[in-house]
């Protein structure tokens, strides 16, 4: 499940990248609510192709394989998040405008930015609300 986040965030440096295939891993074990998706909706024996973390209403994480980008996997995990796991707000980097872009379209709007991410690197970030 590492690849999707890695392919996802082309803006890293290969250090960069480099820990955040070593933290997932952590991150997805952690993460209060779950929810993946398999091929044919088999986990037995299968890798999985898009996964979403919740906590608290937050969207934490939502990620699809680029190989499955544009066929609405992304959308059916949000609004699944939204209806059955009251998602309501999230955090993205200002450098990824495709998730960006969709967040908006999903009915997210940008309440706030800073100019560094949560770690203190220099990626600035944007907190959207889902709007009413």
């Amino acid at each position: 499940m590492v690849t999707p986040v890695v392919t996802n965030h082309t803006f890293l440096t290969d250090d960069e990248s480099n820990r955040i295939k070593q933290y997932v891993p952590q991150a997805i074990a952690e993460v209060p609510e779950l929810v993946v998706m398999y091929p044919d909706g088999d986990s037995s024996d299968q890798t999985p192709f898009a996964f979403m973390g919740v906590a608290d209403g937050r969207l934490e994480m939502l990620f699809v394989d680029p190989d499955h980008h544009g066929h609405g996997i992304g959308k059916q995990l949000l609004e699944h998040g939204i209806a059955h796991h009251n998602v309501s707000e999230l955090t993205v980097n200002e450098q990824n405008p495709q998730a960006i872009e969709f967040y908006q379209h999903m009915g997210f709007v940008t309440y706030r930015r800073t100019e560094q991410d949560e770690e203190g690197g220099p990626y600035p970030l944007l907190y959207m609300r889902l709007h009413q």
